[in-house]
């Protein structure tokens, strides 16, 4: 896909109208996470340092097409105004007079925020007609919420091809780091997937090991694959009724020729819980009482050397129930050494999802991974082969 950069854009003068994920987790009326603001400043900054209105368009919570004051994106305007260092005006709708007085009243180079899209039945029905009084409150478009970007609602889609867009910097960010990682990737590329059911991940699976090299598959997924191959795996967490579908996916990495990395030893107890009795069992050897809670040192050991045999690494999903030591040892062992060799330059490892971006900041290396995504659903859809609203309306 081909984009237009915003290095290519005559800003001077314009208004730009730019979507930002502004869905912040909020406790007591107060943002308790500002990560989703810091990540729009960049993009802000350079509009802003070019002389470009900037009128922000986002969505907070699911207000279902219509006014609901507790919902209002009022609150984020201080917060984000004190993260820029100038002043954020507020307009209290995205459309109309409303809307044009606010972003009319801004100097060159001033920002202001729209309300809540979702206030408006069009947004989450991608209306054109909706779309059509956004489009004519600017005279370009920026998308850098890529965690909106699966979703064809008109602030994602319609508007995009209303007017010229743009990726955003930390879109274009995104989605180079992305192409890197599956689009055109050096190769050999290794994946983890790892998580708790595999009925989750069927469409992740079959699109990955058509195109990967090596698959390590982790978690308590990884026993629906164990039991597919005939191995006891006691009381574990385990989709019984996949069993077909595991094996099934199984000969299709074979016929790709895909290695498929399952484990080859386990850590287990007989309940979660911190500090228990863990022990690592060779599969033949896991009782009836067994809870398989983490990937053996074996299983860890060469999985560590797949990554050492690769060029490119993406990961979604941790390799056991990390959150609760000691069940954290597999997880944390290959983030750890995914960080280093992506550190030294060895290897371009890309990660993305909610669990993911928690077992890496658990382990303590997300700022040494090439990118880590936090798109959540926009990642996973992405890396299961589909076709993302927000991104197809910016290709040129």
């Amino acid at each position: 896909m081909t984009f237009r950069t915003l290095d290519t854009a005559d800003l001077a003068g314009k208004t730009a109208l730019v979507r930002v994920d502004f869905n912040v987790p909020v406790e007591g009326g107060k943002i308790s996470d500002d990560t989703r603001l810091r990540s729009a400043l960049p993009t802000i900054q350079y509009l802003t340092g070019k002389g470009a209105k900037v009128a922000l368009l986002a969505h907070f919570d699911r207000p279902k097409g219509k006014v609901v004051p507790e919902m209002s994106l009022a609150f984020v305007a201080e917060p984000l105004s004190k993260l820029l260092g100038a002043p954020v005006a507020f307009a209290a709708d995205c459309i109309g007079d409303e809307a044009a007085k606010t972003i009319a009243a801004l100097p060159a180079g001033g920002v202001a925020l729209l309300e809540n899209v979702r206030f408006h039945a069009g947004e989450e029905k991608n209306d054109p007609a909706f779309a059509a009084q956004l489009a004519a409150l600017g005279d370009l478009y920026v998308n850098d919420a890529f965690s909106a970007a699966h979703r064809a609602h008109a602030s994602t889609e319609a508007l995009a091809r209303a007017l010229p867009s743009y990726p955003g910097l930390a879109m274009q960010r995104e989605l180079e780091a992305l192409d890197s990682a599956l689009g055109n990737p050096q190769k050999p590329v290794i994946g983890i997937v790892g998580g708790s059911k595999v009925s989750t991940k069927l469409d992740l699976l079959n699109n990955l090991v058509a195109k990967l090299d090596r698959l390590a598959i982790g978690g308590g997924m990884a026993n629906t694959f164990l039991y597919a191959q005939g191995h006891d795996v006691g009381g574990s967490l385990c989709e019984k009724d996949l069993a077909d579908t595991a094996r099934q996916i199984i000969e299709k990495a074979k016929a790709a020729g895909c290695e498929l990395l399952l484990p080859v030893d386990v850590v287990v107890a007989k309940k979660v819980a911190p500090g228990v009795d863990a022990e690592t069992r060779a599969l033949a050897d896991v009782q009836p009482d067994d809870l398989i809670l983490d990937a053996g040192p074996e299983t860890a050991k060469r999985l560590l050397a797949a990554m050492d045999a690769s060029k490119t690494l993406i990961w979604n999903g941790p390799l056991g129930v990390f959150e609760v030591p000691p069940f954290d040892e597999a997880t944390v062992a290959a983030a750890k050494h995914a960080a280093q060799l992506a550190k030294s330059g060895k290897i371009v490892a890309v990660a993305g999802g909610g669990d993911t971006v928690s077992a890496l900041n658990h382990a303590g290396v997300v700022g040494d991974m090439t990118f880590v995504s936090t798109a959540g659903g926009a990642f996973l859809e992405w890396m299961e082969g589909k076709d993302l609203p927000g991104v197809s309306a910016l290709n040129t």
